[in-house]
């Protein structure tokens, strides 16, 4: 346990926090609200890259099972979010519909259907005819699916906003528009991060939650996941009447919906285009005819619904798909949290809690074994700072 934990010591860590999206807004408000002194720093604004421009979605269906217990400490903290935070962040919970189009989609979901009554979760499986009963707005040639109770989805661009206003209220510091130039370790232990645009802070704990930028930036702490930057493209139309209920994805994964509080329905699927410099990037001709198209084939009556418009934002994928959460050996009080690989808004305010709660306590209730900054290069340790 480090010399600052809570227990026995008089004095709370100082956290510097690297990133300003979901996963570092919502580890400073936890931190925050325990009495620490916290500073994020975020090169551009809060939520302003993945954290404010992604499909939205709050699911627990279809996870790893490495990743259930954060995802299911995350809906807890969803469904508390106007409590805690002063906002609900347009959140719903109307269920998250996973879609099968061949025999082949459907043996995979009824594999997780076993997984997910496993950890206690609401799961049903449709077979052809249970789905046009109660879907019956959907296409005809889907195979079956399974229903996920209790998921749901989020506004994207209210989220990190809201979990750095109410950490600022609780005397967190956000530093927007400060790129970090360089981390040091401290002789006496901690670290010093300096920029071009802020006075150099010193802190006992560093959080890199840098999104697509966190492998490069924690290099030198042991960062050792190969990520890849991708762009997930996504769209959004005019606003219809609402008929469509749950959230929806396809088992292939070609496309996901949902239809917002307003009666937009969002969307995804395909890529954009990275721009030279890898700090921007906007979205595919292609993709912009393809998935559209898969829209109006899954859901008819949306065939001359019009277009709004099409984004992209930039997102750290890794190898297995699971993020990187924790400290490299050697490298205590420097926390890694990045690799989300396109599911991570879901599970943002539970790493943020769960980050709140490892740097402490020095351990944490959630197992984070499988998400270790070794795994990719030696054999993982337990998750302790």
């Amino acid at each position: 346990m480090n010399s600052f934990a809570m227990h026995g010591h008089a004095r709370l860590p100082r956290v510097c926090i690297i990133g300003a999206g979901i996963v570092g807004t919502a580890t400073a408000f936890f931190l925050a609200r325990s009495g620490c002194d916290v500073t994020i720093v975020e090169r551009g604004t809060v939520g302003g890259q993945a954290s404010g421009v992604n499909f939205g979605g709050v699911r627990c269906h279809g996870r790893d099972p490495s990743e259930l217990p954060l995802a299911m400490r995350s809906r807890t903290i969803w469904y508390r979010l106007a409590e805690l935070i002063g906002h609900d962040c347009d959140f719903e919970a109307p269920g998250h519909l996973k879609i099968a189009r061949s025999s082949a989609e459907m043996d995979t979901l009824t594999r997780w259907f076993d997984i997910g009554r496993a950890h206690d979760l609401d799961v049903e499986l449709l077979d052809r005819t249970q789905l046009m009963r109660r879907f019956p707005w959907l296409a005809s040639d889907i195979v079956g699916a399974s229903l996920c109770k209790g998921d749901g989805f989020a506004n994207p661009r209210l989220v990190a906003p809201t979990f750095a206003r109410a950490a600022r209220a609780l005397g967190a510091s956000v530093l927007e528009g400060s790129a970090v130039t360089a981390i040091d370790r401290l002789q006496g232990g901690g670290f010093r991060v300096s920029g071009a645009n802020f006075n150099a802070l010193e802190a006992d704990v560093v959080v890199n939650a840098a999104g697509a930028w966190a492998a490069s930036l924690g290099l030198p702490f042991g960062a050792a996941a190969p990520t890849v930057t991708r762009a997930p493209q996504m769209f959004v139309t005019e606003p219809t009447a609402r008929f469509i209920g749950p959230v929806l994805g396809l088992v292939s994964g070609d496309i996901y919906l949902r239809q917002s509080v307003r009666g937009n329905v969002i969307f995804g699927g395909g890529q954009g285009h990275i721009d030279p410099g890898g700090i921007r990037s906007h979205p595919d001709e292609t993709t912009f005819a393809r998935t559209p198209a898969l829209m109006r084939n899954l859901i008819p009556a949306l065939t001359h619904t019009a277009l709004l418009r099409s984004w992209t934002g930039l997102e750290a994928n890794t190898p297995d798909g699971l993020p990187v959460i924790g400290t490299s050996a050697g490298h205590d009080g420097f926390i890694h949290a990045y690799g989300f690989s396109g599911h991570g808004f879901a599970t943002g305010p539970g790493v943020g809690e769960t980050l709140s709660e490892l740097i402490l306590r020095g351990q944490t209730r959630i197992d984070l074994t499988s998400f270790h900054p070794d795994r990719f290069n030696t054999i993982a340790r337990p998750a302790t700072l």
